[in-house]
C-alpha cells in the first residue's frame, strides 16, 4: 500500500521544483519601464460649473409717438438697417413723420423767442448797470430767458420721440416689420439689441466653495461648438446666503466676450481657479496606483523599482500634487508599472 503513493509524492515534488523554476526565471526577466524625471510645477484647484450666459446689456425699443414709420438706412452697408447689424450709440434707426405734431411742438417758433428773450436780458442787464431799470424788472427779464430755454428745451425733447435711437453699442436682434410709411402707434415695439461685448452667467456653487471663491477670481469659459477657443471670465458677485433646500448659493460670472466668439443663450462650462500653488511636487495622475491602504508610485532605484506611498493633494485636468513621498529628480515609472511588484528588476527605455 506504501508503494501507490510513492508515485503521488514524486508527482508532487517535481511541481514544487517546476514553481520554483518559473519563480526563479520571473525574478530574473526586467521589465521594461519608461521613466520621468520629477519636477516642481504649478497647479490649480479648479471647480467647474455649467450653464447659460446671458448679455449684459439687451433691450426692447417702443415708439415714443404715433405717425408714419420711416426704417433708415444703414451707413455702414447703403442698404436699410436689419437684425445683425451692429449700431452705434445714438444713431437713428427710425424715424417717425407727424406734421400736425411737429407743428403743435413749434420748434422754430420755440427758438426764436428764446433768441429774443436773451436779447431782451442783455439788454435789462446794461440799463440796470445804469439805473434805467430796477432790480424787479431785471429779475423778470430773467425769468422770462429761463421759460425760453426750458420751453425750447422741451420741444427738442418732443421731437426727438420721433426718432428711434440706439441706447447702447449692440447688435440688432429683432426688427419687428413695417411698411414703409405705414401709420405706427406710441408704444408698439419697434426694435430690440443687446451688447455681448460682455456676458454674463449666473451659477450655483455648492455650499462647500463657499471659503474658497472670492471676488475677482479667473474662470476659463468653454463652449462645445468652440473646443479651440478660452474666453477669460471673472467672478464678479457672489451671494452671502445659502439656498437651505439645494445647499448651494449663487454667484455671477463676467465674461470678456470683445471678439465676439460667445452668444447669448449658448451653453457653457465655467472653470473657476478657486486656488493655486507654485513650485510644487505634481505629477501625472495616471502614473499613481490606488491600494487598498492608500497611494503609490514606483519609482527607480538603479536596476530595481521600488513601490513609494504618496500623500496627494489638488488635481486638476490630469495632473495631481504629491504631498509627500516624492521629491524632486525622483526618476517615476510613468509607463509599464501595471506589473511590477517591490524591488521588481526593470529596464528603463528611455535613459
Amino acid at each position: 500500500m506504501f508503494n501507490k503513493y510513492i508515485p503521488i509524492a514524486f508527482l508532487g515534488l517535481v511541481m514544487m521544483a517546476c514553481n520554483d523554476q518559473q519563480n526563479k526565471f520571473s525574478a530574473d526577466i526586467a521589465i521594461p519601464v519608461t521613466v520621468e524625471e520629477v519636477k516642481l510645477d504649478n497647479i490649480q484647484e479648479v471647480f467647474t460649473a455649467t450653464g447659460t450666459i446671458m448679455s449684459e446689456y439687451e433691450t426692447t425699443v417702443t415708439s415714443e409717438a404715433s405717425g408714419e414709420y420711416y426704417l433708415q438706412v444703414n451707413p455702414r452697408t447703403g442698404e436699410y438697417y436689419k437684425m445683425g447689424d451692429q449700431i452705434k450709440k445714438g444713431e437713428i434707426i427710425i424715424k417717425i413723420k407727424d406734421l400736425e405734431y411737429e407743428n403743435e411742438v413749434n420748434l422754430e417758433g420755440a427758438k426764436i423767442d428764446l433768441d429774443i428773450s436773451e436779447m431782451e436780458y442783455e439788454k435789462q442787464k446794461a440799463l440796470y448797470e445804469k439805473g434805467g431799470v430796477t432790480l424787479r424788472e431785471l429779475v423778470t427779464g430773467e425769468k422770462q430767458l429761463v421759460t425760453a430755454k426750458k420751453t425750447y428745451e422741451n420741444a427738442i425733447i418732443q421731437l426727438n420721440k420721433m426718432k428711434v435711437t440706439a441706447p447702447f453699442d449692440g447688435v440688432i436682434t429683432d426688427l419687428p416689420y413695417f411698411s414703409q410709411g405705414v401709420e405706427i402707434e406710441q408704444g408698439e415695439d419697434v426694435l430690440q439689441l443687446m451688447s455681448y461685448k460682455e456676458m454674463v452667467m449666473d451659477l450655483m456653487l455648492p455650499e462647500s466653495q463657499i471659503t474658497k471663491v472670492s471676488l475677482k477670481q479667473k474662470a476659463w469659459i468653454t463652449n462645445y461648438a468652440l473646443p479651440e477657443d478660452t474666453i477669460i471670465g471673472m467672478l464678479s458677485e457672489i451671494s452671502p446666503a445659502i439656498d437651505v433646500d439645494s445647499r448651494t448659493f449663487k454667484g455671477r460670472l463676467v465674461i470678456d466676450n470683445r471678439e465676439a466668439k460667445l452668444r447669448p443663450g449658448m451653453f457653457v462650462k465655467a472653470d473657476i481657479i478657486v486656488d493655486k500653488k507654485d513650485s510644487v511636487v505634481v505629477i501625472s495622475k495616471d502614473a499613481i496606483v490606488v491600494r487598498t491602504d492608500g497611494k503609490a508610485v514606483f519609482v527607480t532605484r538603479g536596476e530595481t523599482a521600488r513601490e513609494v506611498k504618496i500623500n496627494t493633494g489638488m488635481e486638476n485636468n490630469g495632473r495631481v500634487e504629491v504631498l509627500d513621498g516624492l521629491k524632486p529628480e525622483d526618476r517615476l515609472i510613468i509607463k509599464g508599472f501595471e506589473t511590477l511588484k517591490d524591488r521588481s528588476k526593470i529596464k528603463v527605455l528611455n535613459k
